[in-house]
């Protein structure tokens, strides 16, 4: 059994200053860490959670390099800088179906404008072709989702691989599902439209793979992986620039605002969610809210004005989900603006408001996966 690392330790996550580095308390004391995968990782990263950390060379800045971390009593692994080790090991042990017959033919292999992962040889004919690896951490019950963040470089080199295909070359797409539980894979149209659409159309073209890992907190070389399918039905029937969304803001003092028909509200500080959808151009809606805006059409537009943009987040479907992601929001909110975004439907209001940011919160996270991933179990 082959350790990927020499030592490692354990620690709780305490917070995270920016997507590079995160505080955890090791031994009872505070610690700066690295943090090797740059994604979001909201559904992850909560206070207390344990790491698992390797230490770093004395000098560097940060003490350790955060290498995974438990959730619900699963490893996840987080190395990305390290994934790829593990995806070369695996070929080279024939350990991935389908690509048995392959052998590992090089390393960080330049094509044209693109450096791509590996390079895969087949044993029985001597063909090569390239395959770039992804590092995908984010998963809900039973789905996971790539990537947590959009991705202009794996956007380039997805279409870059999809041209290839397209023209008769073979090409390969390797993601390495990090979460031992899933069981279906699915490119993040919520969060990236783009690499979701262009995966959708070399689907057909690429030869790509989407293998789950199950880490134990030795983190050894996985002597096996198991294969997940993904859905053509519900990327045709969910993905698109249409939806539902929830906007966070933040108001850093009370204060009474009109509200066009509504008059004068108080507000008290806090966060606010507000819910809306938008049958069609969903991306130009939310970049609508994220505006300052002179003229004021809707409620949303009047708050707006008064507070601190904190963050969007799209849920992509061809359902109306709005008023079930409304009632779900009022079961966990600290309180509600009566009647606001809602002059059109039954509900009490479509703007909560709580106390701390929702965003690093486990109910509001849930909720979140709950809309954007568990739901789609239906289709598997």
């Amino acid at each position: 059994m082959e350790r990927i690392y020499k030592k490692l330790v354990e620690g709780k996550f305490l917070d995270r200053p920016n997507r590079f580095v995160c505080h955890a308390e090791v031994a009872g004391e505070k610690v700066l860490c690295h943090m090797p995968n740059p994604g979001r990782m909201r559904e992850l990263l909560f206070p207390g959670v344990t790491l698992y950390m390797t230490p770093n060379r004395k000098g560097l800045r940060t003490a350790y390099r955060v290498v995974g971390c438990e959730k619900e009593g699963r490893i996840i692994y987080l190395d990305t800088t390290r994934a790829n080790d593990a995806a070369a090991f695996l070929i080279q042990h024939h350990k991935i179906p389908g690509w048995e017959n392959c052998f590992l033919a090089g390393r960080e292999v330049t094509m044209g404008d693109s450096r791509f992962d590996l390079l895969l040889g087949d044993e029985e004919t001597g063909e090569t072709f390239p395959v770039e690896v992804k590092s995908c951490s984010l998963s809900g019950r039973n789905g996971a989702m790539f990537p947590d963040a959009p991705t202009e470089r794996g956007m380039k080199h997805l279409t870059h691989l999809v041209d290839m295909a397209r023209a008769g070359e073979h090409a390969g797409l390797l993601v390495l599902v990090h979460d031992g539980n899933a069981r279906w894979f699915l490119p993040n149209y919520h969060t990236d439209l783009s690499f979701s659409e262009e995966f959708r159309q070399g689907l057909d073209l690429l030869d790509w793979k989407a293998c789950v890992i199950s880490w134990t907190k030795d983190f050894l070389m996985p002597e096996t992986v198991r294969l997940i399918p993904t859905s053509k039905e519900a990327l045709d029937k969910e993905m698109g620039n249409a939806g539902d969304y929830m906007i966070i803001l933040q108001l850093e003092d009370d204060k009474t605002i009109s509200v066009g028909s509504l008059g004068d509200i108080h507000f008290p500080k806090g966060f606010y969610v507000y819910v809306g959808s938008a049958r069609k151009n969903l991306d130009q809606r939310i970049a609508h809210h994220r505006a300052l805006r002179k003229r004021r059409h809707w409620h949303m537009d009047y708050l707006r004005s008064a507070c601190r943009f904190i963050g969007a987040i799209p849920i992509r479907t061809k359902e109306d989900l709005e008023h079930k992601l409304a009632h779900a929001l009022s079961e966990i909110a600290g309180w509600t603006i009566e009647n606001f975004g809602c002059t059109d439907c039954r509900c009490r209001s479509h703007l909560f408001g709580f106390a701390e940011n929702p965003m690093h919160e486990r109910d509001f996270v849930k909720i979140e996966e709950d809309f954007e991933i568990n739901r789609l179990d239906r289709y598997f």
